[in-house]
């Protein structure tokens, strides 16, 4: 039998990059590109999903990935090119209301799933011009304040009840979204005062986010007035709650056993839900390949491992699908309730 392959770097520029090249073609002529930017984003993402067992193999310990970081970069600065732009094609333009509600909901979903799991990789590098870079994409999409909550309050606190972006079982997403934004952006924002109070000097970061996201709502003004405003302020929700929608789902349920100590047990494998769908990985970095990322969080993204079935919780569904049911509670709660169960009785 054939050793599972790891995916090659030409597969995660392709399915990253393809939707942003049909999206500009759609912002600039319109009609049939904008729709294909949203079908490639919905149905052709869950159509080559279905084909399993492909590249579900890891790369070999110490490999290098020479176009890794360049990329994150082109990532990164198409998403900051296409935000302005796709604000003009919804607000400013004269397309057609079957393009921009097709540029709306795909370059949505794009922002969502590949910038922000760009911006999410660019965070946990340790060169300062990359980790700007993705600040600078979370703060386009309104949402500088994740850059700080992210890598001082989830990464340390995550499976446990003081981390906001810890779903709780029985938890509905909308419930959680709010307890999870206001509580990220408060628990960041102590963070970075308690760095502060141990000397860290420069610029306040929440400064900057709050700042970037006036620049960003002011840009908005200047290419369509009020609409503009409104556009980019949606795109920018639509974005985030895909990431919060990611949040939800990859950590479920999962709670750290609390020692005699008062301690939590270490984040372990089994603390984190994993997709094991090639395409979704793919075009979202290896995002579903989340329980590994919170045992090294900066293993970049072409070396993330997929556990074993036996190791750590398994989606049924690709990511993005389990998302699209976790829209509906009930539905959620439901299809999601075995599968926790065999991890709840096992801790």
């Amino acid at each position: 039998m054939q050793e599972p392959r790891a995916l090659p770097m030409f597969v995660f520029a392709l399915a990253a990059l393809a939707p942003l090249g049909l999206f500009a073609a759609g912002i600039w002529a319109g009609g049939g590109w904008a729709v294909a930017g949203l079908v490639y984003m919905t149905v052709f993402a869950a159509a080559l999903d279905r084909i399993t067992g492909q590249f579900l193999g890891d790369a070999p310990e110490g490999a290098e990935f020479p176009g890794a970081e360049g990329l994150l970069v082109a990532l990164a600065l198409g998403s900051v090119v296409l935000m302005p732009a796709a604000v003009w094609a919804i607000a400013g333009s004269d397309l057609g209301i079957g393009a921009r509600l097709a540029i709306f909901i795909g370059a949505g979903l794009w922002f969502g799933q590949v910038a922000n799991s760009t911006a999410h990789e660019l965070i946990h590098r340790q060169s300062r011009w990359l980790f700007r870079l993705g600040g600078l994409v979370y703060c386009v999409l309104l949402f500088g304040h994740h850059t700080s909550a992210h890598r001082l309050v989830h990464h340390f606190h995550a499976a446990t009840p003081a981390d906001p972006n810890t779903a709780r079982s029985g938890e509905g997403y909308y419930r959680f979204l709010l307890r999870a934004w206001t509580g990220s952006f408060r628990r960041g924002w102590a963070a970075e005062n308690g760095l502060r109070a141990r000397g860290k000097t420069g610029l306040h970061p929440y400064a900057v986010y709050i700042g970037a996201a006036a620049i960003c709502l002011s840009l908005g003004y200047a290419i369509a007035g009020v609409w503009g405003v409104l556009a980019w302020a949606a795109l920018a929700a639509h974005a985030q709650s895909q990431l919060m929608l990611s949040d939800y789902v990859q950590h479920y349920g999962l709670m750290r056993a609390k020692r005699a100590d008062g301690r939590f047990e270490p984040m372990g494998l089994r603390h984190s839900w994993n997709a094991p769908h090639w395409f979704s990985a793919a075009y979202m970095l290896n995002a579903p390949r989340h329980s590994d990322h919170h045992a090294h969080p900066a293993r970049p993204y072409p070396a993330l491992r997929l556990p074993e079935a036996e190791a750590a919780p398994m989606l049924p569904w690709p990511l993005p699908a389990a998302c699209m049911i976790a829209l509906v509670p009930p539905l959620w709660k439901r299809a999601i309730r075995p599968h926790l169960n065999r991890w709840r009785s096992a801790a």
